[in-house]
């Protein structure tokens, strides 16, 4: 029997933008939407994306090869956007009369809408974590070959898809070696707005992802074949299975096991029937081996009434077991179904498995990034002590200023300090509260807010008293 492969192309959804964004989303091929909310719906998305595909959470970047684009994703991306978009945008520009409508950076006008995804990433594997998890790393590396032919094939299908960045994960032998395509959905000879835009729903219908999905299947099984010498087949898709199962549809897979348990011991119990058949069925031989002729014919013989009984319990087995076989064929159908239901509980599980990873590298990122702003908010901190040390030293000295002003005029009356004291409070350096402490003898050397302080204090100490 040649060894079968299961394929997927998953094309990350936008669940949480328009409601004919979702529509379309629901609506897919099976294979062709998983990951739920994985589309790349902003500038701060794609960043996590580059940091997940190229591997700067952990730094492992030796299970992983870059096959289009360079080692920063979040720049191929941006440069496509200007390779792409730039000549459209400036003769946009040069249409409108009024300067708000201009757009100044399309790429920043896409992640900051809340219409558009501003890239588009899909995930393309060929065997399940089963079938890969007794290769070595050097068995696995040779996808390599396989995914570039993808990328090739992938181009050739959907010319309207602008690759920016693909990458291939092998990683450790528990899960499949993968491919991550990133890039941008660009429609032409648009008639409103910029003649070029970004485009997802209009490029990724239903049709095109099962055309994409059917003919990228074969394209891979057969590189696959001449990468690793083999005359391996692709998995059929299932019949009637348009969707990935989700989570929250679970209990239909629960529901089918119980009903396979049921099953299964009906087939138990037709197998000792067939036991008891052929048990029975070598009584019955027995019992026609050791007829006797009669006196008068012998060509008729004689059987006893007992023996009659047990032809007759035969007969009544004969047709209970006949009714069991029939059931079992559709025992052998329900198999068929779980064994297929179980496949794609592995692919959800897969699809499961790279949220929780993106997940933890957010996480991981995001404590990150609270370390280094506590380290920063302890430096500033630190600073702010210090400022306030130092000003504290100048309100000392200050004070002691004003308290020197304030003796020599109004004691001394010393003439050249009042001629100070003036030029101070026009040139603004004194102000009206500290030109009068200097030149006013029955005033205290203390600002009027301290003063208001002080007494307020004290006034509030005779209140509680």
């Amino acid at each position: 029997m040649r060894e079968e492969l299961a394929y997927s192309i998953h094309l990350g959804s936008d669940k949480n933008r328009k409601n004919k964004s979702k529509k379309i989303a629901e609506t897919n091929q099976s294979g062709t939407t998983s990951f739920s909310n994985n589309g790349v719906q902003n500038a701060t998305r794609l960043s996590k994306v580059n940091k997940h595909n190229l591997r700067d959470y952990d730094n492992d970047r030796e299970m992983i090869e870059i096959i289009y684009g360079t080692d920063n994703l979040y720049k191929d991306v941006q440069n496509l956007y200007l390779q792409e978009f730039e000549q459209a945008r400036i003769e946009y520009n040069e249409k409108q009369v009024r300067e708000d409508r201009k757009i100044n950076n399309y790429f920043k006008h896409i992640s900051d809408s809340k219409l558009w995804d501003l890239a588009c990433e899909l995930i393309i594997e060929l065997g399940d974590m089963e079938f890969w998890q007794d290769k070595e790393l050097d068995h696995r590396k040779k996808m390599t070959d396989v995914y570039k032919e993808q990328i090739v094939e992938f181009t050739k299908l959907m010319p309207e898809f602008k690759i920016a960045n693909a990458v291939v994960h092998f990683e450790e032998q528990s899960k499949s070696p993968h491919l991550h395509i990133v890039g941008v959905p660009v429609k032409e000879n648009c008639k409103k707005g910029m003649k070029k835009q970004v485009a997802k729903s209009k490029i990724f219908t239903k049709e095109s992802l099962t055309m994409l999905q059917d003919k990228m299947r074969v394209s891979c099984i057969n590189s696959y074949n001449k990468t690793y010498g083999k005359t391996s087949v692709i998995k059929k898709k299932q019949k009637g299975r348009n969707r990935d199962i989700n989570v929250k549809d679970m209990n239909d897979y629960k529901a089918l096991k119980k009903q396979y348990e049921k099953y299964n011991k009906r087939l138990a119990n037709t197998n000792e029937k067939t036991k008891k058949l052929d048990t029975t069925s070598k009584e019955i031989n027995n019992i026609l081996d050791n007829l006797k002729p009669t006196t008068f014919n012998k060509n008729n013989k004689v059987i006893s009434n007992e023996d009659i009984e047990i032809i007759k319990n035969y007969a009544e087995d004969v047709k209970d077991t006949t009714k069991s076989i029939r059931n079992v064929n559709d025992l052998n159908i329900l198999i068929e179904d779980f064994e297929n239901s179980y496949s794609d509980v592995i692919r959800e599980n897969n699809s499961l498995k790279y949220q929780m990873e993106l997940k933890d590298d957010e996480i991981s990122n995001l404590k990150s990034e609270l370390t280094t702003k506590d380290r920063i908010i302890g430096k500033l901190q630190t600073e702010k002590e210090k400022l306030k040390q130092e000003l504290q030293k100048f309100k000392g000295f200050w004070h002691s200023i004003m308290s020197h002003f304030h003796k020599r005029i109004c004691y001394d009356k010393d003439n050249n300090y009042k001629i100070v004291s003036d030029d101070l409070y026009k040139n603004g350096i004194f102000t009206d509260d500290e030109n009068e402490i200097a030149n006013n003898i029955a005033r205290k050397v203390k600002p009027k807010e301290d003063i208001e302080k002080f007494k307020n204090k004290k006034k509030d100490n005779f209140e509680l008293k």
